[in-house]
């Protein structure tokens, strides 16, 4: 089949700046007539020319909606002339809309020069599993992927419209030949490109693809032959898996009929992977599986996997203020719309992340195959927990706290300096790929209490639980309480103007423990604060202004930033931590250790006068 190329005339659209996390904007500004296309063609043209002409790319996504208007809006280069159907899926308006936007990127890459794409499934695939394409995958013919389109808006709402107010968001980003997202070069070549960009090629007359059947589609075009070849992610995901963990022990694990378990999807892609893994491969019951079919507006709720928003798992695992009446499984966990978070919960006990994270360092070297001939380093991200930094030191390893995005952690794992990392917003990962990995975090868990029960399954010992796990890490290394404190889609200018203040104070120490000691007399005083800098240890680069430091004298931390993975307003994040050594004050309720630093840290800043919020969106 043969197709020609168009060039189609357009002008630079407001606003198209990538952030750590890719291009996330709310459905309707991706509405806009060629604001997809703008943005991809800005895309290949910040590429190298190998990297584009005659490369090999990955084009898929969570799965979120588009819009039906976009649809309409397109109609021209993808006439929707088909259904998919999907098994489970039960979206139909999925099917019908979300594939034109991967049908474009297909079109114009197509145009581009390059010779193959790699389409997941039903255009399913979750971020880690992309990832893992990109670096493990090879064709037929040996080809190998360079790079990935990925559609999502990770942990934020998708959908046609807002629902109660709450903003429902569309993405995109690039990764790179390395599976780990586009560095700031690339990003910031994007979006000067998307200031000065004129047309775009599109391959119009392009055929479309039946993207619900394994199997290569051939064209012929003006630069020579290009395929698209649509494939099972999840044959390859779960290669990879078995690669890393001994799947035969956690099966052993899920087989003892004193180990229940549930895992949430909050109807993500995650739910793509799940059945699969969890049942298939390692024997758990269907019942286990809980909002485990994809959706494209991710069942109406907020598919980021924390205790506010995954309400129906927290009832389940006993953590909910009414009582399900049921005994809750021994482990919980959830992931976000693409996969690549994760919520790690025990029977009524919730994981914090940096603990999370600190547990997986402290026992990946035995519980896990993968790291059994050690860590090379570790490494999370400036706002989590100092948990980690403790284990570093106890285990003479290399460590590194670094700015928050996984490109950061990516520099590390390509030098050899870093095998797992994390940060505080429930992303945890290791060196197999470069995306944070949620399914890996609960498969790492798994293991770990494999490994802690491999003597008592078959008997009537009971069970060593992630409780059990977590306090013994406490008495270990001891505990970092810690809480974060989300204020969402506040006015940016007065976001802008609470963290000058912030700043503004730092230059008087001496003057912010006069303020500090006239809120709460009980604490230490302020040792230092500054704005977190960041020199990359491996190219040499310098990242300015990550966070807003104040370092107590016993170790306590406030943390105020910024957060960009929004698609509007701004979102202030603060963290407050305490670390206590003392074994017999390791067992507080998190917010009753915290509570004077949240007083100070509320005072200090001036929140409600600045935002006017009285209380936070979301605590963790």
């Amino acid at each position: 089949m043969a197709f020609k190329v168009t060039l189609v005339s357009t002008s630079p659209i407001d606003g198209q700046k990538p952030g750590t996390s890719g291009l996330r904007k709310k459905v309707k500004v991706f509405k806009q007539p060629n604001y997809l296309e703008n943005f991809v063609q800005a895309t290949f043209n910040a590429l190298t020319p190998e990297k584009v002409k005659g490369a090999t790319l990955v084009v898929s996504g969570d799965g979120r909606y588009y819009s039906k208007d976009a649809v309409q809006m397109i109609s021209k280069y993808a006439p929707v002339t088909y259904l998919v159907n999907v098994k489970g899926f039960v979206q139909v308006s999925l099917a019908k809309y979300a594939p034109v936007t991967y049908l474009i990127i297909i079109k114009m890459a197509a145009a581009n020069g390059v010779r193959r794409v790699w389409v997941g499934k039903n255009t399913l695939m979750s971020t880690p599993a992309v990832s893992a394409v990109i670096r493990e995958r090879s064709g037929a013919d040996g080809s190998k992927a360079t790079g990935a389109f990925i559609l999502t808006a990770s942990h934020n709402p998708g959908g046609p419209t807002e629902v109660r107010s709450v903003s429902v968001d569309f993405g995109i980003k690039y990764n790179m030949e390395n599976g780990g997202p586009a560095p700031e070069s690339i990003t910031d070549k994007i979006y000067e490109n998307t200031k000065t960009i004129k047309e775009y090629p599109i391959a119009e007359d392009l055929p479309n693809v039946d993207i619900s059947a394994v199997g290569v589609t051939s064209f012929e075009g003006p630069e020579g032959k290009f395929d698209v070849e649509v494939f099972d992610s999840a044959d390859d995901y779960v290669k990879l898996m078995k690669s890393i963990f001994d799947f035969e022990s956690i099966r052993k694990l899920l087989s003892s009929p004193q180990f229940t378990f549930c895992y949430d999807a909050l109807h993500g892609v995650a739910g793509a992977y799940a059945h699969r893994i969890f049942v298939e491969e390692l024997g758990a019951q269907e019942s286990a599986l809980l909002n485990c079919v994809p959706k494209e507006d991710f069942g109406g709720g907020h598919p980021d996997p924390n205790l506010t928003y995954a309400k129906e798992l927290v009832a389940r695992m006993g953590l909910s203020k009414s009582d399900t009446g049921g005994e809750p499984p021994e482990f919980g966990a959830a992931a976000d719309g693409d996969a690549d978070r994760n919520m790690i919960l025990g029977k009524r006990f919730f994981v914090t992340p940096s603990d999370s994270v600190a547990i997986i360092a402290a026992n990946a070297i035995e519980a896990i195959p993968y790291f059994s001939s050690g860590l090379k380093g570790v490494a999370r991200s400036m706002p989590t927990s100092a948990a980690l930094d403790v284990v570093a030191k106890s285990l003479n390893l290399k460590f590194f706290e670094v700015p928050t995005g996984w490109k950061f952690f990516g520099n590390l794992m390509d030098a050899g300096m870093c095998s797992v990392c994390g940060e505080e917003s429930f992303g945890t990962g290791s060196d197999h790929i470069r995306e944070k990995d949620g399914i890996w975090a609960v498969l790492a868990w798994m293991s770990i209490l494999a490994h802690k029960n491999k003597d008592s399954i078959d008997g009537d010992t009971k069970l060593v639980t992630v409780e059990d796990i977590v306090r013994q890490h406490w008495a270990t290394y001891g505990r970092h309480y810690y809480t974060r404190y989300d204020y969402e889609n506040v006015d940016a200018g007065k976001a802008k103007e609470l963290m000058e203040h912030l700043v503004k104070l730092q230059s008087s120490i001496p003057e912010v423990n006069k303020i500090v000691k006239g809120i709460r007399s009980d604490v230490a005083n302020v040792s230092s604060a500054d704005e977190f800098e960041y020199k990359d240890p491996v190219d040499g680069s310098i990242s300015k202004h990550q966070g807003i430091r104040y370092l107590f004298e016993d170790g306590s931390r406030l943390v105020f930033r910024l957060s960009g993975t929004g698609s509007e307003g701004a979102t202030i994040r603060l963290y407050i931590e305490q670390y206590e050594k003392d074994a017999s004050k390791i067992g507080r309720e998190s917010q009753e250790a915290l509570s004077p630093l949240v007083e100070i840290a509320l005072k200090l800043s001036k929140m409600e006068e600045f935002t006017g919020r009285s209380a936070p969106t979301v605590i963790t």
